[in-house]
């Protein structure tokens, strides 16, 4: 199992330089986890940038990984994370949901450099 951040889908969506990087890792939807909250960071980020269409289009691509909800006992690691490493609520909760699942990690934002499990893809 995977978790790609919202920093990897948006390449994926808006065919950033690290697109094709992030395809390898997007092949196969239901071994990739996605939080919640990265829907709700795609959304949002899609929808202001471009429209509504295409945020919705962008939606159902996520639909199709397996979307994992905020639990309670997620938002208490999530919690614990975020004081340990420093991380925003968002990329806490992320990661939280990665390490529950035994997953990797992939993503491009900084923030996440040198934490366990943790791919960090970089742009040149």
């Amino acid at each position: 199992m995977k978790v790609i951040d919202s920093s990897g889908w948006l390449e994926f969506f808006a065919n950033g330089p690290l697109a094709d990087d992030y395809i390898v890792h997007l092949a196969v939807p239901a071994e990739i986890l996605t939080p919640s909250v990265v829907v709700y960071e795609i959304y949002k980020k899609i929808k202001h940038d471009w429209a509504v269409e295409e945020a919705l289009v962008a939606v159902a691509q996520l639909e199709r990984t397996r979307v994992v909800p905020l639990s309670p006992a997620l938002a208490l690691t999530a919690a614990d994370f975020s004081l340990t490493y420093k991380l925003a609520m968002a990329d806490a909760i992320v990661y939280a949901t990665a390490r529950a699942h035994f997953a990797e990690l992939y993503t491009s934002d900084s923030d996440f450099i040198g934490l366990p499990e943790v791919v960090y893809l970089q742009k040149s």
